[in-house]
């Protein structure tokens, strides 16, 4: 098949990276990928694999980009003639299909989130003739918001690269790049740092205060960038003057997500960042702006999945929360630990990883 991917941008993100692993592995398969998108910094990892990239300002609702966005989708379709078109944002999804009417493709979207549902929104939202949800959650919330048949909704996961996300992986030159001591234990944060994000960032490191003066050899890492970010590095410059030394660590933006989770003894997270460091064979603890699991085990399993990991429906996180679990967490037996490591890294071998996710969506190709 010919497949066109439309997203709105190729930057940092769980939406833009599921697009990038999606894209590689079916051009691996045999398929001709081709991704319109506002561009990024995955761009590049796409192109080296083959994969044409085409720009087009999808990322924004205004009339004039959108139009300009349009004309431009047009001459992409006209001239690639895919024979699936495949949205994964509200934008993408509504120029295409527009563009359905004119030319003679199918139609895909993915949901990858649930979005704010009025009767404009509604109007400006086009799932296509099928569509893949991320979670069982999503999927209810298309039925519920928007009276599409269970019948053409599959249900997929965030496909996760298991051998970029490899236990072995070390983590070359992170600890060295910010002056980490590698010897003592260091708690991996990773997320979007915008304002509906940052909220576990900003309670992890009034938690880590307490945590600190109690064990003085743990260390704090917090990796994202957004339109938050300055709150949060004031937070974070704050508690390193409060306790007279540097030990909470904030990256900004980073692209080698992969080598920081290497370093992590405890990572806290939601989503795909959380698989990636289960994949990676690390101890997780689930929390995010939605939600909050605390260790990840087998026990927490089937509450995760209900929502992809992004904890809907769950209590909400806070300090004491995630103080608690980071101090049991690293006060666990080598057996312990070692157990629970194990079982992420086997579920996502079993249900995460980017072939059963590319297995999905061939499903819903070959249904249309």
């Amino acid at each position: 098949m010919k497949i066109l991917m439309t997203l709105m941008g190729l930057d940092i993100g769980g939406a833009e990276t599921h697009v990038v692993e999606l894209s590689k592995e079916l051009k691996t398969r045999g398929h001709e990928v081709i991704v319109v998108s506002n561009g990024g910094v995955y761009e590049e990892e796409l192109t080296s694999s083959g994969i044409k990239c085409y720009h087009a300002p999808l990322h924004k609702r205004s009339i004039s980009l959108m139009k300009e966005a349009y004309k431009r989708l047009d001459e992409i379709i006209a001239t690639e003639k895919p024979d699936i078109v495949h949205a994964h944002a509200r934008i993408p999804a509504f120029l295409c299909g527009k563009l359905k009417e004119k030319y003679d493709f199918r139609f895909v979207t993915t949901a990858h989130w649930v979005f704010k549902v009025n009767a404009i929104l509604k109007k400006l939202t086009n799932w296509g003739e099928k569509c893949l949800a991320v979670s069982d959650d999503i999927k209810t919330y298309l039925i519920d918001n928007y009276g599409i048949d269970k019948n053409n909704i599959f249900v997929t996961v965030n496909g996760i690269d298991t051998n970029k996300f490899h236990p072995t992986n070390m983590g070359i030159n992170i600890c060295d790049e910010f002056g980490i001591d590698d010897r003592l234990p260091i708690v991996v944060y990773v997320s979007r740092l915008d304002e509906d994000r940052s909220l576990v960032a900003k309670q992890l490191i009034k938690a880590s205060v307490d945590i600190r003066s109690k064990r003085k050899n743990v260390q704090f890492v917090i990796v994202g960038g957004g339109n938050d970010f300055d709150n949060v590095k004031a937070l974070v410059d704050e508690a390193n003057e409060k306790l007279g030394e540097k030990y909470i660590y904030l990256t900004g933006p980073r692209s080698d997500i992969n080598n920081i989770v290497a370093i992590a003894d405890v990572f806290v997270g939601v989503s795909r960042s959380a698989l990636e460091a289960m994949s990676a064979g690390k101890l997780v603890i689930l929390g995010g702006n939605e939600g909050y699991l605390g260790i990840f085990d087998e026990s927490k399993l089937a509450k995760a999945k209900e929502s992809n990991f992004c904890l809907r429906g769950c209590q909400m996180p806070n300090e004491e929360l995630i103080r608690d679990d980071i101090t049991r967490a690293l006060d666990l037996s080598n057996q312990e630990r070692s157990n629970i490591e194990a079982f992420g890294r086997d579920l996502i071998l079993k249900d995460y990883s980017v072939k059963k996710m590319v297995d999905d969506y061939i499903r819903c190709y070959n249904s249309l």
